[in-house]
């Protein structure tokens, strides 16, 4: 019974967190490692393009609640999520046409388009704050537990209770959802083979007839909709803030460079990875091997390797340590 109690607490606070999270991390470095595979740079303002697609998504999601609109059981910022989509969408190809467009006509190097896509994220972030303010929004409705505790508990008898909440399915079903058609269209669209002749080849691209216009439109589109995605269901699963999306950053480009920049099955992978290990060290461990050693054993420790205000550095360092590794990444992307 009690390696039963010990198993559901690992689920409680290691196994289901991880996996909300980290699908949250590989949409969004699913975006980072398109536009660095297609456009060929490192786009810093993709966290603030999260921001903003999850801004404009709580922004519809309160109209609906005003007109009382409701999805039932599931989050009603679901039904406000291809508003946001399309907004999002819009916002990146109208800065692509005014701001990087110029830079790729001109065939500027891919550290000019860094710095320029520096100055965009600083935009992008004070226009965020400027519409919705910094005070924490919580946008969550609809039923907050998918599973109850004192259900669980009442059915199982067992002493820890299993808590799933509706944001963490929902996270796991639509990354699933968008991984799956994102694949499917890679690999059986025309238009997705023509990003991927594209991304390996530009010069052999173009010679075959493939418009880099139409490709470039193309990628913004999908990295636009994966960031707001990735964004809401992040905003969803915890809470929203401008500058937790910036702080996002990190572990974001952590997951696509760890699993190889270019290598969309990298990004996924790196998203879990950076997750599970943020999540494995800085849990408190205490109240897991409370279920298998004696209380006596245990004394007054957490049995935390780091504090949670550590995140970030542990995104950092298995970022270096693959670097120093394996340069190209775990998947072997492009090294341009």
């Amino acid at each position: 019974m009690d390696v039963l109690n010990a198993l559901v607490a690992l689920t409680n606070y290691v196994i289901v967190p991880g996996l909300t999270y980290g699908s949250q991390l590989a949409l969004g470095a699913l975006g980072v490692t398109l536009i660095y595979g297609v456009l060929r740079f490192s786009n810093f303002a993709h966290g603030d393009t999260m921001a903003f697609g999850t801004m404009v998504t709580i922004l519809f999601t309160w109209w609906f609640k005003s007109m009382g609109v409701s999805a039932g059981v599931l989050p009603t910022a679901l039904l406000a999520l291809p508003l946001g989509i399309l907004a999002t969408i819009g916002f990146v190809l109208g800065t692509d046409r005014v701001v990087y467009r110029f830079y790729r006509r001109a065939k500027a190097k891919p550290i000019i388009l860094v710095i320029v896509s520096v100055g965009v994220m600083f935009v992008m972030n004070g226009l965020v704050r400027m519409i919705i303010g910094t005070a924490e929004q919580n946008f969550a409705d609809g039923a907050r537990m998918a599973l109850s505790p004192q259900d669980f508990k009442a059915m199982t008898g067992l002493a820890e209770p299993l808590a799933i909440k509706t944001t963490q399915i929902v996270s796991v079903v639509v990354a699933v959802i968008c991984v799956v058609l994102l694949f499917w269209f890679l690999t059986r669209t025309r238009a997705g083979k023509s990003m991927r002749a594209y991304a390996d080849n530009e010069d052999l691209a173009l010679l075959s007839g493939i418009s880099p216009d139409r490709v470039v439109m193309i990628t913004w589109i999908i990295a636009g909709t994966l960031a707001c995605v990735a964004g809401t269901l992040y905003g969803l699963d915890k809470s929203f803030r401008p500058f937790i999306y910036f702080g996002l950053m990190m572990p974001v480009f952590a997951s696509a460079i760890v699993g190889g920049l270019g290598s969309p099955l990298g990004a996924i992978a790196g998203g879990y990875l950076i997750a599970f290990s943020e999540l494995l060290l800085t849990n408190a461990w205490k109240k897991f091997l409370s279920y298998l050693v004696p209380a006596d054993w245990l004394g007054d420790g957490l049995y935390q390797a780091l504090s949670t205000d550590y995140k970030v550095a542990v995104s950092f360092a298995i970022l270096i340590i693959v670097l120093l590794v394996k340069p190209n990444g775990l998947f072997g992307g492009a090294a341009r």
